[in-house]
């Protein structure tokens, strides 16, 4: 089992330990954010969602600079400087109380955390051997699953005590592991910035049309995040007769099995076919998980119910790691050598979108239109895995070319 987690010794497991280090605070952070900014904080539900959807906003914009920044400055400093920044940025939420500057410990926050993945994937990129890349990416999701899980238990620990002290010790403890990974980052391999040539575009990525649409797909797979955090939850309390406890069920499930299997279904990816296959899948698969989510409205008897999301529930999982194993490779193998970091930004953005817009998306789609909803979202899940392979293919035939200005 812990080979299926922890990499092999070297710089992988030194990412690794760096990604569980900081995750187990924002397992805990997660669960008890919302909670700490209305009790403790005083603030009412719409002043978190906007001042987090502004921050998300300008976090994915920022995030393709800083990971052109990593390119630039050699991505083990910056991504060390950004763990520290978000350190901070956390430590920020501890005194804040006037919204305007909530506001802005929301967009640092949101802008550390952002560059911070894109220099993660360009270090990474810049330390493993290119055919490890994909198994390495998936170790680090499963270290990550594994310590949101811990950090998941301690957040509850606090919702238990709901008490303004266990939210301020989540949030220190959560600060404390983005410093503890900057201390872990400082200790990989040094990767040499790239120097840049005369005429060349800033950001070349904007530029670079059809890895822009491949990125574009992946951002709308990627609304299995909201999916499973925010929107299955909501459906089962208020539109299922399951029993509740099912919404808790559902998130160990889907954590446990991205820390068990996530390496071993990466290792079937060994190139671009082969990824688009493995995201193909995942497309399908998705719309049969939407399909049996939507069998569960209100009218069977609570464990019929129970029992069909259980079986939703373990196809979604299997979706997400099929288009997750398949988008370690695209990502990485269609990107320049000495631009992985822009590149990652770039692509990494349609995880900050899916944050802002997805919360809004799905719970219209599933709760305002029911099982049309899920129909509707689930073909949009087979649409761009379908649609995944000729965007790849294009994109790969002009890797060959110079980007067009």
């Amino acid at each position: 089992m812990t080979s299926r987690i922890i990499p092999p010794a070297g710089p992988a497991r030194t990412l690794a330990l760096a990604q569980f280090t900081n995750s187990v605070g924002d397992g805990a952070f997660y669960v008890t954010s919302a909670l700490f900014f209305t009790r403790v904080v005083g603030l009412s539900a719409a002043q978190i969602g906007l001042g987090l959807t502004l921050g998300w906003g300008v976090g994915m914009l920022a995030g393709i600079w800083l990971g052109q920044l990593a390119d630039r400055h050699g991505p083990r400093r910056v991504a060390t400087a950004l763990a520290v920044a978000t350190a901070i940025a956390i430590s920020a939420f501890l005194v804040v109380r006037i919204y305007p500057l909530f506001i802005a410990a929301a967009i640092v926050y949101a802008v550390c955390q952002c560059g911070l993945t894109a220099a993660r994937q360009a270090l990474l990129a810049g330390t493993i051997d290119p055919t490890r890349r994909t198994e390495v990416r998936a170790h680090l999701q499963s270290t990550l699953n594994a310590g949101l899980a811990v950090g998941a238990a301690l957040g509850g620990l606090a919702l238990q005590l709901d008490t303004a002290p266990a939210y301020l010790a989540v949030f220190a403890i959560d600060a404390i592991g983005f410093l503890g990974c900057a201390l872990i980052l400082r200790a990989a391999p040094a990767v040499p910035g790239a120097t840049a040539t005369a005429g060349e575009p800033r950001l070349a990525v904007l530029r670079d049309r059809p890895y822009a649409v491949v990125a574009l797909l992946n951002m709308v797979l990627q609304l299995h995040i909201p999916l499973i955090n925010l929107a299955i939850p909501l459906w089962i309390v208020q539109r299922t007769s399951a029993p509740t406890a099912m919404v808790s069920t559902l998130l160990v499930l889907n954590t446990m099995a991205v820390v068990l299997f996530q390496v071993r279904l990466a290792r079937r990816v060994t190139d671009l076919r082969t990824a688009t296959r493995s995201i193909r899948h995942g497309g399908a698969i998705l719309l049969a998980a939407c399909t049996a989510f939507a069998l569960t409205a209100a009218g069977a008897s609570p464990w019929v119910a129970a029992t069909v999301l259980l079986g939703a529930a373990t196809l979604q999982v299997l979706g997400e790691m099929l288009h997750s194993a398949g988008t370690y490779a695209v990502s990485f193998d269609l990107a320049p050598a000495d631009k992985h970091g822009q590149y990652q930004g770039f692509f990494g953005s349609g995880f900050a979108i899916a944050r802002m817009l997805g919360p809004l998306l799905l719970t219209t789609m599933i709760l305002t239109w029911g099982t049309a909803g899920w129909l509707t979202l689930g073909a949009l899940f087979l649409a761009a895995g379908i649609a995944m392979g000729p965007a790849v293919r294009w994109a790969e035939r002009t890797r060959a070319l110079p980007v067009p200005a």
